[in-house]
C-alpha cells in the first residue's frame, strides 16, 4: 500500500521549489528598461528561513535568472540557487550527490511542465493549487494555495508539523 504525503512527510530532510509559478504568482512585470520585476510572499521566505534553522536543506532550482531573486533568497539564508537551469535533472542529480541525500528524502514543488522529470524522481512531488494539469496529476500533495501566494509556508510548515520541528523552532521566541 502506498504512503500517504503525510507519512513521506516523515522522511523529508530537503526543500527544492521553482520559482516562478511557486515562490512567485507566475506574473512578471516588464519595466520599459526590460527589468522584469515578480513579487514574492513574505510568509513563504520566513518558513524557508525557519527550515533552514532547523536543519533542513533548501534548495532553489529555477530556469528563470534574476539577480533579484538571487539576492532576496541569499538574504533568506539560501546558499544553494540555481538560477537559469536548461536541465533540472541534471541539476537535481547534481545537488543530491554533493549532498548526500537520498531523492526520498527531498519534497519538490513545481508548478509547470519544466518541473515534470525532476519531480518524478523525488519522494514527495508537490504543486500549488494552480499548477497545469500534467503537474498536479504526478503531484502527491497540492497545496491549497496558489503560488507566490503561502504555497512554499503551506509545505514546510506541514513538514515541520509531521516531524514535530515546527513548535520547537519557536520555543522561547514569543516569551
Amino acid at each position: 500500500m502506498a504512503k500517504s504525503y503525510k507519512e513521506l512527510m516523515n522522511d523529508i530532510t530537503t526543500f527544492i521549489f521553482d520559482v516562478d509559478g511557486v515562490l512567485t504568482d507566475g506574473t512578471v512585470h516588464v519595466t520599459p528598461t526590460g527589468e522584469m520585476l515578480r513579487e514574492m510572499n513574505i510568509r513563504d521566505g520566513f518558513a524557508m528561513k525557519a527550515a533552514i534553522e532547523s536543519g533542513y536543506n533548501v534548495c532553489i532550482i529555477s530556469g528563470g535568472s534574476n539577480e533579484g531573486v538571487r539576492i532576496r533568497l541569499r538574504n533568506l539564508g539560501i546558499t544553494d540557487i540555481h538560477l537559469g537551469c536548461s536541465d533540472k535533472v541534471e541539476t537535481f542529480k547534481e545537488y543530491i550527490d554533493i549532498y548526500n541525500i537520498k531523492p526520498e528524502q527531498v519534497l519538490y514543488m513545481g508548478d509547470d511542465i519544466p518541473d515534470f522529470h525532476v519531480m518524478k524522481l523525488v519522494g514527495l512531488p508537490t504543486c500549488p493549487q494552480d499548477s497545469v494539469p500534467e503537474i498536479k496529476e504526478i503531484s502527491q500533495y497540492i497545496s491549497h494555495r496558489n503560488g507566490g501566494k503561502g504555497a512554499v509556508r503551506d509545505v514546510i510548515e506541514q513538514v515541520m508539523k509531521v516531524q514535530e520541528k515546527w513548535n520547537t523552532y519557536f520555543n522561547g521566541k514569543f516569551d
